[in-house]
C-alpha cells in the first residue's frame, strides 16, 4: 500500500512582495495551505492573492483565523470573552471566504493559528468554539491527535486532520514546546527532514526530554516564515517521494 500524506504551509502573513513570492512559490510543494485573514496578519490583497496562487496550482486552501492580535503576530495566549473570540473568528471566515467566491475558489479548512491554535488542543471552551465554527462553515478542522479539539469534532461530525510540525519540538505530552524556550524550533534542516520522515512514517520522535514518541499525522506543517522555509519545504517533499510517500490534500487521499 501506498502511504500518502499532506503538505500545509500557513502563508499569506507577509505582504512584502518578496513574502508573498516566497508564499506562492511554496505552493508548489505543498498540497494544502492555511491563509491569513486578518487576526493575526493578512489581508484582503493578500487573501486574494494567496487564493489566486492556490487555485492555479490546485492546492487545497483553509482559512487560517487567530487571536484577534496582530500585535503579537497571535503568537500570545489571551484572556478574552469567549463570545467576542467567536464573533472575531466568524468574521475572519467570513473575509476569506468572500474572497474566495470573488476569485471563484472554495475554502475546503480551517486551521486555527499560534496561541490560539496550542491553547485550543487541551481547554474545553476554545475547542468548543473551534468545532462550532467549523460545523457551521462545512470545513474539515486541522489540530494536534490526542486532544479535545479532536475530541469535540468526533463527537459534533465534524471531519478532523490531525496536523504535526516538523519545525517544532514536542513535549512528553505531545505538545510543542513554546516558541518562548530554547531549541522550540529546530534549526537543522537534517533534523526537520529527520522528523518529518519519522512522522509521515508513524514512526517515534525523540521529544525535548529526550524521550521517545509517535506523534499521529495525516498532514505534516511547513512554516513560511522560517528561516530556508523554501528550501526545506523542497527537500522534504523529495525525501517522502523518495521513501515511496505521495503527497496530497486529504480532499484526495
Amino acid at each position: 500500500m501506498t502511504l500518502t500524506i499532506d503538505l500545509n504551509a500557513d502563508l499569506g502573513e507577509d505582504d512584502s512582495s518578496e513574502g508573498m513570492a516566497r508564499d506562492i512559490a511554496i505552493m508548489d510543494i505543498v498540497s494544502s495551505c492555511n491563509i491569513a485573514c486578518g487576526g493575526h496578519a493578512g489581508s484582503s490583497k493578500t487573501m486574494h492573492a494567496m487564493l489566486v496562487a492556490a487555485k492555479a496550482k490546485d492546492v487545497s486552501a483553509g482559512a487560517h483565523p487567530s487571536y484577534p492580535d496582530r500585535e503579537n503576530f497571535g503568537r500570545v495566549s489571551m484572556e478574552i470573552d469567549p463570545v467576542h473570540l467567536e464573533t472575531s473568528l466568524l468574521e475572519q471566515v467570513a473575509a476569506i471566504k468572500s474572497v474566495a467566491t470573488d476569485v471563484k475558489s472554495r475554502i475546503t479548512h480551517l486551521k486555527p493559528h499560534g496561541a490560539l491554535y496550542n491553547d485550543a488542543q487541551d481547554n474545553d471552551v476554545l475547542a468548543e468554539i473551534l468545532v462550532h465554527l467549523a460545523r457551521r462553515e462545512d470545513l474539515t478542522l486541522v489540530g494536534m491527535a490526542d486532544s479535545l479539539v479532536q475530541q469535540k469534532a468526533a463527537e459534533s461530525g465534524v471531519r478532523f486532520v490531525s496536523e504535526a510540525f516538523i519545525d517544532r519540538q514536542y513535549t512528553e505530552h505531545s505538545r510543542l514546546v513554546p516558541r518562548t524556550e530554547k531549541g522550540a524550533v529546530i534549526q537543522d534542516d537534517s533534523e526537520r527532514l529527520q522528523q518529518g520522515l519519522a512522522l509521515a512514517l508513524g514512526q517515534p520522535i525523540k521529544t525535548a526530554g529526550n524521550q521517545t514518541k509517535i506523534i499521529p499525522a495525516d498532514t505534516l506543517c511547513l512554516h513560511s516564515d522560517s528561516d530556508g522555509a523554501l528550501a526545506t519545504a523542497t527537500a522534504m517533499r523529495r525525501a517522502l517521494e523518495l521513501e515511496g510517500i505521495s503527497v496530497a490534500a486529504p480532499r484526495d487521499q
